[in-house]
Formats: structure tokens, C-alpha cells, sequence
């Protein structure tokens, strides 16, 4: 899926942490950007899988320049996901990094599943520099199968302003306990649900509606969200 606007696409390397190493980044830019999102791939794909590449084509489409990033593990070529102080590391780091070469466009931070919760448990943690908003492009709010709220708990120190991207047919958030987690969190949530979706925003053919146009939708959303920050 290629944008509608021209893009430059530039390969980078940054230094994720003091004990991480260096890892590899993407960084695609339309000419007419108006936001800059750090995105972090989920546990078990890279930031070149294909969702990753069609997602920031699309995010681009709308004005959005992505910095996509490896963890240390993917880089190193490993399935195991790092320590939770490493991730978080490179989160930092990655913001930083897409700051230096972000031209000064407001930054938005998040990821797909797990690079997005990874971001707002960073944040928690202490806010991140200059990031306005973080997106999570499927929250996985609990394992398939296990229904709980438990890894929602630290989104209650997030002060970020934070986007929620949920299909219907996600089995790693039970839209029922979802929904709760987003209305306590009051004025910072917003939940945007997509119809018939999963975890990987795949819809069924018998629902008439593709994943190219799903992934469109995605992109609207966030980019009618972002310009609802000021």
C-alpha cells in the first residue's frame, strides 16, 4: 500500500540503552507531515513485518511520519521479548532519537500490542519528552483465554492523552473489561472500536469490508485524534 503523498524512507541506528546496544529504525516521512508517531512492533514481529510497512503507509497517507524501531531481542534475532527495564530503555530512547531527526513535529509515542503497552508502562514510569499522545494499536489487555484488567492498572499514571485502537474480535481484550478501564480514566482515554476486527486488524471477507480499509480507518482515527490535542 503505497501513500497518496511523497515519503522519504531513511534506515537509522540508535543506541537503545547503556547495556541494549544498537538497534535499527525506520523512519518514513511525507512531505506534508504534520505529526510524528514512534512506533514499536508486538512481541512476535518486527518493525518490517507487513502490518508494520502497511500501517505507516497509511498513518502517512494522513500526514503521520512513523519512526518505527527494533527491541534489542528482535534485533538480535531472538523470539524471547527483553526485561521490562530494557524495553523500556529503548522506548526512551527511541523518542529521543525520532526527536533529534523529527524536524520538530509534535510527537505522538505507541506500538502495536505489546509496543504499545510497553510505551505507556514507560510513561508511567516518568513521562516521556515532548510526546503528546500515545497510541496503542490493540492494547493486549490480558493473554487469549485469561479475561482481566490486571495490565490496565498502570495506565492510571499515564497522564498522557491516549488513543485506543480495538477490534470487536480481539481475544487479547475482552471489550467488556476494556470499556470500563477507558470511562475510569476519564478525559485521557479514547476508545475507538473497529467492527469485526481481531488482534491483527484482520477482518473476514464475509463482513465486507477489507483490511486495506481498515487499516485507512486506523490512520483517519489517529490523525483525527492527534489534531484534537491543540
Amino acid at each position: 500500500m503505497k501513500p497518496a503523498e511523497p515519503v522519504t524512507l531513511k534506515e537509522t541506528r540508535f543506541e537503545a540503552g547503556k547495556t541494549a546496544g544498537v538497534v535499527s529504525a525506520l523512519l518514513m516521512l511525507p512531505r506534508k507531515a504534520n505529526w510524528l508517531l514512534v512506533f514499536a512492533h508486538g512481541a512476535g514481529a518486527g518493525m518490517r513485518h507487513t502490518f508494520m510497512g502497511q500501517a505507516c503507509a497509511m498513518l502517512a497517507a494522513e500526514g503521520i511520519a512513523t519512526f518505527r524501531y527494533q527491541f534489542p531481542y528482535m534485533e538480535k534475532g531472538s523470539r524471547r521479548p527483553d526485561l521490562k527495564p530494557i524495553l523500556f530503555a529503548t522506548v526512551r530512547s527511541a523518542v529521543s532519537a525520532a526527536a533529534r531527526m523529527s524536524g520538530g513535529l509534535p510527537l505522538l509515542a505507541g506500538g502495536k500490542s505489546m509496543g504499545g503497552r510497553m510505551t505507556s508502562l514507560a510513561s508511567a514510569e516518568e513521562p516521556l519528552e515532548k510526546v503528546q499522545g500515545i497510541v496503542f494499536v490493540g492494547f493486549p489487555l490480558h493473554p487469549a483465554g485469561q479475561p482481566s484488567s490486571d495490565r490496565a492498572a498502570h495506565l492510571h499514571d499515564v497522564m498522557t492523552p491516549m488513543l485506543f485502537l480495538q477490534g470487536t474480535r480481539d481475544t487479547l481484550a475482552d471489550l467488556t473489561l476494556l470499556k470500563p478501564v477507558c470511562r475510569k480514566l476519564g478525559s485521557r482515554a479514547t476508545l475507538h472500536i473497529v467492527k469485526g476486527a481481531d488482534h491483527s486488524f484482520h477482518v473476514l471477507k464475509s463482513s465486507g469490508t477489507t483490511d486495506g480499509e481498515v487499516l485507512r480507518e486506523l490512520a483517519r482515527t489517529t490523525r483525527t485524534w492527534a489534531d484534537s490535542l491543540g
